[in-house]
């Protein structure tokens, strides 16, 4: 209950307005089951002519210290009184409407206690996944290398789904059944204080069994979402690889793969649903056996002695009766809520993760770029092993520099330390003599523009794709004559103008509609609409052929034009121009220089160089 009222505290209060309303119908509907049902001891009274009513002759004035003979001798008064003037018939009548009346006014009060809930439940849902998609946006690179999308997918989607369903499905009882259980409980005392302190030893005995088997349904759940995961990342990974599957004839093999972790989901989870199946009839047993001990105590207060009458003791059993229901419903929560709890842990995995990339307490802001980026003695590590050590290296403005070297030597890695997706351990990375972790975030990546090895696009329109990296400033006319124009320097209007819809036309899945070389120059055409100063080229030609990258290269040169440009590449034809060319081996720089002076020294890059000429 503890780790349920955490989850409460943190997300119920921009709510507490509903919760409030929720409470109050809820009392109110309480107060109105029990005075609708005292309608029944006159009731009683009059059809089975118990006498209980002939001894009230006169109306009592209130008196604290006895509060039930007053109440009892008053209604036994009125219903006298109701007779003598109209007769029995009549007055059942009276009497039948009164509850006729009142049960209409809990129902409606029930009614709007439930329906403010709803606002809770369904609101609460949207901000834990809008906080889990702000986190997602939030967190460093380096965090999703280590997690499967598969895993977070499913927390995103099956988790929260599952705290909709277990959690906030039980709001409604555990806002209201508490309330209900203690107005009615009182109710009890009030009619019987001997009986109900009888009836109470029971209720410690119900929770125990239900605490017992809630606990081992928590410890299943978790076992049960962590194999829903495993099922998630089996589809995305498929999804992803779908085309090397079917070259190499592994259909059987993935479906057996499937098979095998969707039936160990399935044993999981039907273990979890028998569990929680128990709910219901383990609560309707012990409530039975409940009412079978208080019918027999109760039987022998009205028998034996003069503390209970016949029709009070109806009454009392049918608010007994009342309160049976709320505690199932309590019960049937105690069975959800673990459920719900053990999404929520695997939910926080994701809020709680650390962001090791902060945005400083007091950023420093930069507008533009004005006169070089530097690396100073900069080594980074991912966990123990090294990938840079003791990297100088200026890049002055307007210069390009290449960074070639041979596969995991630290060149993508070095300039993601630019724009602050991984932290340096040691050294620090300058712009303009200014430490890139003093930099607010969005005022550095501002500055940078990306085009990587992958295109990455959305499935959206040519438009919104390119449109994606522009600041929103201008009006509709304006953004649209840059996108255009954006798109011809990119060597992509043309094939925008023959498609379907133009600019408007989706693209699909990642830019699947399109091929290699038009995706590179929809992305290339998105980095000139933003315009930034600093321009990071990530082996941007090497996935294309012969024709695209003579396009995309015209393009990429209009592109680095006035701009400051980091490129790695591996085809070495592409970078011959550079200012100045850093070969990078085992995470060092080992040599430097324009493309002749690298040839005349007959080092690694002379090696690179003479085997892509062979």
């Amino acid at each position: 209950m503890r780790e349920f009222l955490q989850v409460l505290r943190r997300f119920i209060p921009p709510y507490k307005k509903y919760l409030a309303a929720s409470i109050g119908f809820n009392i109110l509907s309480a107060l109105l089951n029990i005075f609708s049902f005292a309608a029944l001891i006159p009731i009683l009274q009059i059809l089975f002519q118990t006498g209980d009513a002939e001894a009230a002759t006169e109306w009592m004035a209130w008196d604290w210290g006895n509060v039930q003979e007053v109440l009892m001798n008053n209604l036994n008064y009125t219903v006298n009184g109701l007779i003598a003037d109209y007769g029995q018939t009549t007055t059942l009548l009276f009497i039948g409407l009164f509850l006729a009346i009142t049960t209409a006014m809990k129902t409606g009060a029930y009614f709007l206690s439930s329906a403010t809930i709803i606002p809770i439940r369904t609101g609460v849902v949207r901000d834990i996944r809008n906080q889990l998609y702000r986190k997602i946006t939030s967190l460093p690179l380096g965090f999703f290398s280590e997690e499967r999308k598969g895993d977070i997918i499913a927390r995103m989607s099956g988790d929260v789904q599952e705290v909709e369903s277990s959690i906030m499905s039980s709001l409604d009882m555990l806002f209201k059944n508490p309330i209900l259980i203690i107005i009615y409980f009182s109710t009890l005392l009030f009619i019987s204080w001997q009986l109900t302190l009888f009836t109470i030893v029971f209720v410690p005995i119900f929770g125990y069994f239900m605490g017992v088997v809630g606990r081992k349904l928590k410890r299943r759940s978790i076992e049960a979402q962590a194999l829903w995961s495993d099922t998630m990342s089996q589809v995305e990974e498929t999804l992803g690889g779908l085309r090397i599957i079917k070259a190499f004839c592994a259909e059987q093999t993935m479906n057996k793969r499937f098979d095998r972790i969707n039936s160990h989901y399935r044993d999981d989870i039907m273990r979890v649903n028998t569990r929680q199946s128990m709910a219901h009839p383990m609560s309707e047993f012990l409530g039975t056996v409940m009412i079978i001990i208080v019918l027999w105590f109760g039987g022998i207060l009205v028998l034996n002695g003069h503390t209970l009458t016949g029709p009070a003791f109806i009454y009392y059993m049918v608010i007994l009766y009342s309160i049976i229901q709320p505690l199932k419903d309590f019960s049937k929560a105690g069975y959800n809520i673990p459920k719900g709890l053990a999404s929520m842990e695997r939910i926080d995995k994701i809020l709680k993760a650390e962001n090791h990339i902060k945005e400083p307490a007091q950023p420093k802001h930069i507008a533009s770029f004005e006169h070089e980026i530097e690396f100073k003695n900069v080594s980074f590590r991912y966990g123990e092993q090294w990938v840079l050590r003791d990297i100088n290296l200026v890049i002055p403005k307007g210069k390009t520099i290449a960074l070639v070297g041979q596969s995991g030597g630290g060149k993508s890695t070095l300039v993601d330390l630019i724009p602050r997706y991984y932290d340096v351990q040691q050294g620090e990375v300058l712009i303009d003599g200014i430490n890139v972790k003093d930099l607010g975030l969005h005022d550095l990546r501002r500055l940078i523009g990306n085009v990587n090895q992958e295109a990455i696009l959305f499935n959206d329109s040519f438009r919104n794709n390119i449109a994606f990296g522009g600041r929103g400033e201008d009006d509709e006319v304006s953004q649209t004559t840059k996108i255009e124009e954006a798109a011809k320097i990119a060597n992509a209007y043309d094939f925008i103008m023959a498609s379907e819809h133009g600019f408007d036309t989706n693209i699909g899945d990642r830019g699947g509609r399109l091929s290699g070389g038009q995706r590179q120059r929809v992305s290339i055409a998105r980095a000139i609409l933003k315009n930034p100063p600093i321009l990071i080229l990530d082996e941007a030609t090497s996935a294309l052929d012969t024709e695209s990258e003579r396009l995309v290269q015209q393009a990429l040169e209009r592109l680095m034009k006035t701009r400051t440009t980091v490129a790695i590449a591996h085809r070495l034809s592409t970078i011959k121009n550079a200012d100045e060319i850093c070969v990078l081996h085992e995470g060092r720089i080992v040599e430097r220089g324009t493309h002749d002076e690298l040839i005349a020294l007959d080092g690694y890059y002379k090696k690179l160089h003479d085997m892509q000429q062979v």
